[in-house]
């Protein structure tokens, strides 16, 4: 497996975007609980409201975006997942708390794999999964339970 970057593909930032119909809501969880900084936001521009979120600085973001309109919004399923690797347990015990003193508790995952390595998954208030890991893919071998 091969880990380097292809030349030809010169990127200098990644965004992901997902719709929501819980704008207010997702925006609180994101900037307010988890505390994800927002690199940009809009009310109304061209019938969206959104908010770029940054994972971590701004070379990977998150786009988050309502529609008046109220598109259908797929439904979440468990393997859909913002992984969060942070350094440490101690990391995910201070992000669970903060969590937990909001209000949200931590949920199952369905794959093992999160819970034999430590990792404590929590659902945004569109129900998808925000998985923190108490280690950094590729700079360490996840933690054996």
């Amino acid at each position: 497996m091969s880990s380097t970057w292809p030349s030809h593909l010169a990127v200098g930032a990644v965004r992901f975007a997902r719709p929501t119909a819980k704008y207010d809501e997702v925006l609180h969880f994101y900037r307010d609980v988890l505390g994800l900084p927002v690199l940009a936001q809009w009310r109304d521009h061209h019938g969206y409201d959104g908010m770029v979120l940054g994972l971590p600085g701004t070379p990977v973001h998150m786009e988050l975006l309502q529609h008046r309109d109220r598109p259908r919004i797929p439904e979440p399923h468990p393997e859909n997942q913002l992984v969060l690797y942070l350094r440490g347990p101690q990391a995910v015990t201070d992000a669970s708390r903060r969590l937990a003193e909001h209000g949200h508790s931590a949920v199952p995952a369905a794959n093992p794999y999160w819970s034999e390595h430590g990792a404590v998954l929590f659902e945004d208030p569109d129900g998808w999964l925000v998985v923190l890991a108490p280690w950094v893919f590729g700079e360490e071998p996840p933690p054996a339970r």
